[in-house]
C-alpha cells in the first residue's frame, strides 16, 4: 500500500501498523475535539497557587510551576483527581485542605465565568461550531460516520457539561447515547471502565479499537487493551496553526501513542492509511 500524502506533520511511531479491522472509535473531548474550555489551565493553576502554603524561600513562580506539573500530569483523568492532588500538597506543606469536591466546584465556577460567552455564542449562532472545534474535526467525524464505525466519547469533564457542550458543537449526532463523563461519585467512572464496557458490550477485541486523545489516560488505556492510539497534540490557543504542542507531543509519545498529529487536517489520508479505502 502506498504511503498517503500528508499536508501537515504526522508522526508514525514504530508501533504503528494499519488496522483495517477497526470497528469502534473512542474520543476524548476537551482539547481533542472541543475548544470550549480552551485556557482551563489558566484558571486552575492560579487557583492552586493561591491556596498552596509557600515553603521557605519558595517564590510564587515556583508554586505555579509545581501546580502546573501536578495538573498536567493528571490531565485526561477526572478533574477530581487534580483536586485530590491539591489537597495532598496542602497537607504535606502543613496546611488544612478543604474537601477535594469543594475545590472542584470552585474551579468549575471560575471556569464557567470564563467560557460563558463561548457557550452563549454557540447557542445564539453567533459563533460557528467549527470555531470551537479542533481544526478538521468535522471532516473527521463525517468520514468515520460514512465508514459505519461506532463512536464513543469519554471525558474527564463532568457528564452534564460534556453532553451540553457536545450538543452545542453539533457532535451529539455522531455519538448518540455513547457520551460519558465524570461523576461526583468519581469511583463510578473512568475511561478504562468505558473501554472495558465498550469491548464487552460489543463483543470485540482491543485490536478493533481506535482512539483519539490529547491526554495520557485514553492513550495509555487504549494501548493496554491492544488498541491503536492517535495522540492529538493540539495547539489549543492557536487552533489551525498546524503546530504540535511540544509538552503534549512528548508526554503522549512517552505513554505509547502510535500516531501523533497536531489536529485533523490530514484526517482523510490518515484514516485511509489506518482503515483502508
Amino acid at each position: 500500500m502506498s504511503q498517503p500524502v500528508f499536508s501537515g506533520e504526522v508522526i508514525l511511531r514504530p508501533t504503528f501498523a494499519p488496522r483495517p479491522g477497526i470497528s469502534h472509535v473512542l474520543f476524548d473531548f476537551d482539547g481533542t475535539l472541543s475548544l470550549i474550555r480552551q485556557g482551563w489551565p489558566e484558571i486552575m493553576v492560579p487557583m492552586f497557587t493561591e491556596v498552596l502554603p509557600p515553603l521557605d524561600g519558595e517564590s510564587e513562580a515556583d508554586r505555579q510551576r509545581l501546580a502546573f506539573e501536578d495538573i498536567m500530569r493528571l490531565n485526561g483523568k477526572q478533574t477530581i483527581y487534580q483536586m485530590m492532588q491539591l489537597a495532598d500538597r496542602i497537607r504535606e506543606r502543613g496546611g488544612e485542605p478543604r474537601e477535594p469536591l469543594w475545590y472542584k466546584h470552585e474551579y468549575l465556577r471560575r471556569l464557567d465565568e470564563r467560557i460563558a460567552d463561548r457557550a452563549k455564542g454557540l447557542k445564539a449562532g453567533t459563533i460557528p461550531p467549527d470555531d470551537l472545534l479542533v481544526f478538521g474535526a468535522s471532516g473527521l467525524m463525517e468520514n468515520l460516520q460514512r465508514r459505519g464505525l461506532t463512536l464513543y466519547l469519554a471525558s474527564g469533564t463532568d457528564e452534564p457539561f460534556v453532553k451540553r457542550e457536545a450538543e452545542l458543537l453539533g457532535l451529539t449526532r455522531y455519538f448518540g447515547k455513547h457520551i460519558y463523563g465524570a461523576q461526583d461519585d468519581y469511583k463510578s467512572f473512568s475511561k478504562k471502565m468505558v473501554i472495558d464496557r465498550l469491548l464487552s458490550e460489543n463483543n470485540i477485541q482491543g485490536e478493533q479499537l481506535l482512539s483519539f486523545g490529547d491526554g495520557y489516560v485514553e492513550i495509555e488505556n487504549t494501548k493496554q487493551v491492544g488498541g491503536l492510539a492517535v495522540a492529538v497534540a493540539s495547539d489549543e490557543a492557536n487552533n489551525g496553526s498546524g503546530r504540535m504542542d511540544e509538552w503534549k507531543r512528548d508526554r503522549l509519545t512517552g505513554v505509547g501513542a502510535d500516531v501523533i498529529i497536531p489536529d485533523f487536517r490530514d484526517a482523510a489520508p490518515l484514516l485511509e492509511l489506518i482503515l483502508g479505502q
